[in-house]
């Protein structure tokens, strides 16, 4: 690298681009879309799906796993534990669902 690379300021190109249009709400770009999916940049209802279900089999893997060990073990105030975090997942996984589904930008 020459001394003239070094001194250059990194964010020199940004500075000369021009914003792309006005936000739809003032402080997110191209507005604040609703729903699962949104935030975390997913735009593809089909993607949002598949992560819920994505998270819907790690968890109930992980819960058979530990309920596995802990009939095993005889513990069975953990596997009641273990039977209320499957429901729990269950539940969020059907909210997930309906938020992929019906995602509507802010308008």
């Amino acid at each position: 690298m020459t001394s003239q690379d070094q001194d250059r300021d990194p964010w020199e190109e940004f500075d000369r681009l021009q914003p792309a249009g006005p936000d739809r709400v003032e402080g997110y770009p191209g507005g604040e879309p609703m729903g699962f999916g949104f935030r975390t940049g997913v735009r593809s209802a089909r993607v949002a799906f598949g992560f819920a279900v994505y998270a819907l089999a790690l968890v109930s893997t992980l819960v058979l796993i530990g309920a596995i060990v802990f009939i095993g073990e005889s513990q069975w105030l953990l596997l009641g534990l273990m039977v209320l975090i499957e429901a729990a997942s269950v539940l969020a996984f059907v909210g997930l669902v309906h938020q992929a589904r019906n995602r509507r930008s802010a308008r």
